[in-house]
């Protein structure tokens, strides 16, 4: 997708209400255009792709889901939030806009314009990796930088070093692959620091570093993706899934599944451990708390 090549057509019906938490109603065309245009004009642009994991930690923790719907922009990653869209708001999505698949989207996109990455997140092994795996999935991509997460706390101006090291990489963009909600808190934390989108993918980097095999199309269209990664890891993710059991119960709830009010006030998201910070101490694993 160069400058003089038209732009595909997109869909996008605006933000709607699932559970309190505010996902955009959008397809892959839409969310890539948008990302690509942030990222000519340098402009920030805080981005996650949610999981029904995501809107169910909202649904928990009502300061997460303030930080959800004051990010720019948050797709429906994943078959069950789609469905809920079209249930609750009837926007006739086709499809959802997974975390991996958005990656290989934007990347090409800025590939084709010659506009560098950057990528933080994860362990050392997979950043590696999935440094090496890019050029090769997308050719033609720029890694302008790429550095694991410390999952630790933030010592005071971490924060502000990072950013400095992304914008003087010269990177347009910066891939986040933390899990939620720590990518959430992340972005929404360094999106005033720099000029670049930032883009949660989350379990993109385990995929396209080759840790973990994505679900076949039709499992994903059945809605089963979760018990694919499940088996994958069940150790890690039991939990999780169990907690996450009632979305569907929820959306048959008598408010019809969009909960109260949504709200962008910014609040002080927990953790598995407890509180966790939001916009200030994003480089630990918890923040700097």
């Amino acid at each position: 997708m160069g400058r003089g090549a038209p732009a595909v057509a997109g869909r996008d019906a605006g933000k709607r209400n699932v559970l309190g938490v505010l996902v955009d109603a959008v397809d892959y065309a839409a969310v890539t255009e948008r990302v690509l245009v942030a990222a000519r004009e340098r402009r920030p642009l805080a981005l996650t792709a949610l999981a029904v994991h995501g809107v169910m930690t909202g649904v928990r923790d009502p300061a997460y889901a303030a930080l959800l719907n004051g990010l720019d922009i948050v797709t429906p990653d994943g078959q069950p939030v789609r469905w809920a869209l079209n249930l609750l708001h009837g926007v006739g999505l086709d499809d959802w806009v997974s975390g991996p698949e958005l990656t290989l989207r934007v990347l090409r996109a800025m590939a084709a314009e010659g506009l560098p990455v950057y990528v933080y997140g994860s362990t050392p092994r997979t950043v590696a990796k999935l440094a090496e795996a890019l050029p090769r999935l997308v050719p033609g991509v720029r890694i302008a930088g790429a550095e694991p997460s410390r999952f630790r706390h933030a010592a005071p101006g971490e924060e502000v070093a990072l950013a400095r090291r992304i914008v003087d990489s010269g990177a347009r963009l910066v891939l986040v692959g933390l899990g939620c909600p720590r990518q959430e808190m992340f972005v929404a934390g360094m999106r005033p620091l720099v000029d670049v989108p930032l883009l949660a993918v989350g379990a993109a980097f385990d995929y396209h570093a080759g840790r973990l095999r994505p679900a076949p199309r039709w499992v994903q269209r059945s809605g089963g993706a979760w018990l694919w990664r499940l088996a994958q890891e069940p150790r890690r993710l039991w939990r999780r899934y169990l907690l996450n059991g009632g979305f569907l119960l929820r959306l048959a709830a008598p408010d019809g599944g969009r909960g109260g009010p949504p709200s962008a006030q910014p609040g002080r998201p927990r953790g598995p451990g407890g509180p966790v910070c939001g916009p200030v101490g994003v480089l630990g694993r918890f923040g700097n708390c």
